[in-house]
């Protein structure tokens, strides 16, 4: 096997005693292997950071968009490298990993337009006698370094979710990936520094959450972006100090097909919605609500489409799904079917497991309070409701402890207009599944689903504060 790969503390890179294997999920062998940062390798990142800070602040626009449009330039460049990487670090299908690096250029593109939006405005201060006189400036900097702390799903765009906006504003950035999935990570560090971002401002530490914890509250750091799970997420922010903080956690989507709507597209897009990428989507179809006098018919067409979909190799480009994160993983999910299962509810498809792979499932007949119900599954599973009125499949969407994004099926208005004033999420999808993301878009949700948006211009705002020069013109 190759020496393990280095990571990279203010452009440089380093080794470590502390050495991680990177299994593939599909096959159970070892794919790479990584050295991890230790706490003091953190801390030197956030140094590098915070010495850093004074050199990117001060890039010009042009300099700071050349370099973004030379990080998609290169991103595509490494695109087949990257598209094999995803396949063997984190089990995703061909067809979903080429999609990702598509997505992650797409959102450097869109950082590097959006860093020329970031403007200023003159204000008035006559309003009252006391400001005659005086004019205000008001513009935007960034806060400071950012801290960005991302997932196993989606290494690469989510990564880039958070540093395509820092290098927007001219902002170093220490970026920690998932331990089990870091080589894309490392790969986009060379990227950045080949792009021409200035080397010192560049980290990207692979570390175990308990190691990384220790950085959390260093004020070095004028931002966080943290995307994961919601016990994590809140502990974070419990912890960071004075720096602002942007969370994107977890959620339980629910879908509600009403009796107007277009039954076939609904069932067709439910199932990607759900199984896509094994389920490990934020958004990723949960609950499905669906008008009792189109219940069966619904059930039938959306087991129709999950029948089509290709269960194996993740390799395969003609595969839909592939294996989820870990053989763990896919056992805890396969253990919450069997307990639902046992309680009463009735599996309609899947259930199966072979190894890290979990056949798509679908269940119906179980308790709206029942833990699946209630929870994120995270995984290829899900589960169907019947409603007799709107108002009760408004509530039952509503009553969840998350708060990300939720679709609707229905050609009524009025309906629409109900559903977006009662249900709180993020963004409510209509005639789609709340899956769907583009990455222009803000992003993010309410309750415990986190606090703050993403998509680039959202992004530099929350990386942002506004700073006023005030002139008197005596």
């Amino acid at each position: 096997m190759d020496d393990p790969r280095l990571f990279c503390v203010g452009g440089r890179w380093k080794s470590s005693p502390l050495i991680s294997d990177v299994i593939s999920p599909y096959t159970g062998t070892t794919v790479a292997s990584v050295c991890l940062g230790s706490a003091d390798d953190l801390r030197d990142g956030a140094q590098a950071a915070a010495g850093a800070f004074e050199t990117t602040r001060r890039l010009p626009l042009h300099t700071r968009r050349k370099i973004l449009y030379a990080i998609a330039a290169r991103l595509e460049e490494r695109r087949e490298e990257l598209v094999a990487t995803f396949i063997a670090e984190g089990g995703k299908v061909r067809k979903v990993a080429d999609g990702e690096v598509t997505r992650a250029i797409e959102t450097i593109t869109i950082s590097a337009e959006e860093a020329g939006r970031v403007d200023g405005t003159i204000l008035p201060l006559d309003r009252t006698p006391a400001g005659a006189g005086h004019t205000g400036y008001l513009t935007r900097v960034p806060a400071g370094p950012v801290l960005a702390i991302t997932p196993f799903n989606y290494p690469l765009n989510l990564a880039c979710h958070k540093i395509g906006p820092a290098i927007a504003i001219g902002a170093p950035f220490l970026l920690k990936p998932a331990t089990a999935t870091p080589l894309s990570s490392l790969i986009l560090a060379e990227i950045i520094i080949a792009a021409g971002y200035p080397p010192e401002a560049v980290s990207v530490i692979p570390a175990p959450g308990a190691v990384a914890d220790e950085i959390i509250p260093d004020d070095s750091f004028g931002y966080l972006s943290f995307t994961g799970s919601p016990d994590v997420g809140w502990a974070i922010k419990n912890r960071a100090g004075r720096k602002a903080v942007g969370l994107e956690l977890g959620g339980n989507a629910a879908v509600i097909v009403c009796p107007d709507s277009d039954p076939d597209y609904a069932a067709m897009r439910i199932v990607a919605g759900g199984f896509a990428n094994a389920g490990q989507n934020c958004v990723s179809v949960q609950r499905v609500l669906i008008h009792r006098s189109i219940y069966s018919g619904m059930e039938e067409k959306i087991l129709g489409y999950i029948r089509l979909l290709k269960v194996g190799d993740p390799a395969d480009p003609t595969t839909d799904i592939g294996p989820m994160i870990s053989a763990e993983a896919a056992s805890r999910a396969e253990a919450l079917i069997r307990s639902a299962v046992d309680s009463g509810a009735r599996l309609v498809c899947g259930g199966r497991r072979e190894g890290a792979l979990l056949y798509p499932t679908m269940l119906a007949d179980l308790g709206l309070s029942q833990d699946l119900s209630c929870r994120e599954l995270f995984a290829p599973v899900i589960l169907l409701h019947p409603f007799d009125e709107v108002d009760e499949a408004i509530k039952i969407a509503d009553t969840s402890d998350y708060g990300l994004q939720a679709g609707i099926f229905t050609d009524s208005l009025e309906t629409v207009r109900k559903a977006f004033g009662r249900i709180d999420v993020g963004a409510l999808l209509v005639n789609d599944i709340p899956t769907f993301r583009v990455d222009e878009m803000p992003y993010g949700g309410v309750k415990g689903s986190g606090i703050g948006r993403e998509g680039p211009a959202s992004a530099i705002r929350e990386m942002t504060v506004e700073k006023m020069l005030i002139i008197n013109e005596r």
